[in-house]
């Protein structure tokens, strides 16, 4: 009797195992594809649009971290601009006045942000604040950090800072000739980590404990699964990820300040293109970095030198800004699931109708 019972259980879980194996197998080959076919970019972009290609990884990096926090942990954040300060502060404030290497300044940052993730989240589960209040929150502490900034003279305040340029090339030191390929090799490899690190998390107990608790926290709760500590774990790992992007933005422009760094604007522009690609999907966030990052320069280049039909708005300032604005409306309208998650929805239910 016993053995008649174990074993369909016994054989339904090596299945389900066999099937993760599967899919993680399978992403893992996607992902290997797209990473040798991304590394060739340098060589057929021109050297004039390499900027672009590089805010797409940085909005990569951005989304990534947000979706891991917002789409799987079900903790909307509009405050994510925190660890992307924090990130680009620590590589700067080291560098710059201890001349410490970039890359200890980007692991000194991904942990301060995960420090001050779990400080934030601590006291908001504490005391019981979600949904759009956790959301408040967030932005709060990212405003404050702003003012705080802005007003201590330790970080130079409004003045910011500008990383100094370096005689030679120096993967070290993280610095190199202006659109040099380096660049893009080094924040595409981030991205590929950001990935991995997020596709086994979210494999591991702790990432399916987080999402059963985006789902229904009080029943996790009464299953037995501490919310407290996988809700703060996955935003330590989403607020590093969020952290190295500012580490990878200093280091690229060369130059940080409160309002650039620390802005509201850091904290949408890792939003939108989680959302235009698919919250709480894998591939989401890279999709919508991919379709958002060009989408501003697009729109820009549009209007100042518009077809014959719309050349009343040549030399309208601010109307690119507008027009980007309305095309990120019309593609979250037209998609609610994001691109990416669309385009899934759409062949699983082909697949199922078979």
């Amino acid at each position: 009797m016993t053995s008649t019972v174990t074993a369909p259980d016994a054989g339904q879980h090596e299945g389900t195992a066999r099937r993760r194996s599967t899919s993680v197998r399978g992403t893992l080959g996607v992902l290997a594809v797209a990473t040798i076919v991304a590394a060739t970019v340098p060589f057929v972009l021109p050297e004039s649009q390499q900027a672009v290609a590089i805010r797409v990884l940085i909005f990569a990096l951005m989304a990534t971290g947000w979706n891991l926090m917002s789409g799987y942990g079900g903790m909307f954040s509009f405050g994510n601009a925190a660890y992307f300060g924090v990130g680009a502060y620590a590589d700067v404030v080291l560098l710059v006045g201890h001349g410490v290497s970039p890359w200890i300044g980007m692991v000194v940052g991904a942990l301060l942000a995960a420090l001050l993730a779990v400080g934030t989240g601590y006291v908001a589960f504490r005391y019981k604040v979600r949904g759009a209040y956790f959301a408040l929150a967030t932005f709060a502490i990212a405003e404050m950090l702003r003012l705080l900034a802005t007003d201590t003279t330790w970080v130079n305040g409004t003045i910011g800072y500008h990383v100094p340029l370096l005689q030679e090339e120096s993967w070290w030191m993280f610095q190199f000739e202006a659109n040099a390929p380096e660049y893009f090799w080094i924040g595409l490899a981030l991205v590929v980590v950001a990935f991995l690190a997020v596709l086994f998390y979210l494999r591991s107990k702790a990432g399916r404990y987080t999402v059963a608790i985006r789902d229904d926290e009080d029943a996790a709760a009464a299953l037995g699964i501490a919310v407290m500590r996988y809700k703060l774990t996955t935003m330590a790992l989403a607020a590093a990820i969020t952290s190295v992007a500012g580490a990878f933005y200093a280091q690229y422009y060369l130059f940080v300040d409160p309002d650039i760094v620390l802005g509201q604007a850091q904290s949408i522009q890792a939003i939108v293109p989680a959302v235009v690609g698919g919250v709480g999907t894998l591939w989401g966030p890279i999709i919508g970095a991919v379709i958002v990052g060009p989408l501003s320069t697009v729109t820009a280049s549009v209007l100042r030198t518009p077809p014959d039909a719309l050349s009343f708005l040549a030399g309208r300032s601010g109307l690119d800004v507008v027009l980007y604005a309305v095309l990120v409306i019309v593609i979250v309208l037209a998609l609610p699931k994001g691109l990416y998650g669309t385009i899934r929805q759409f062949v699983i239910d082909r697949w199922r109708s078979r």
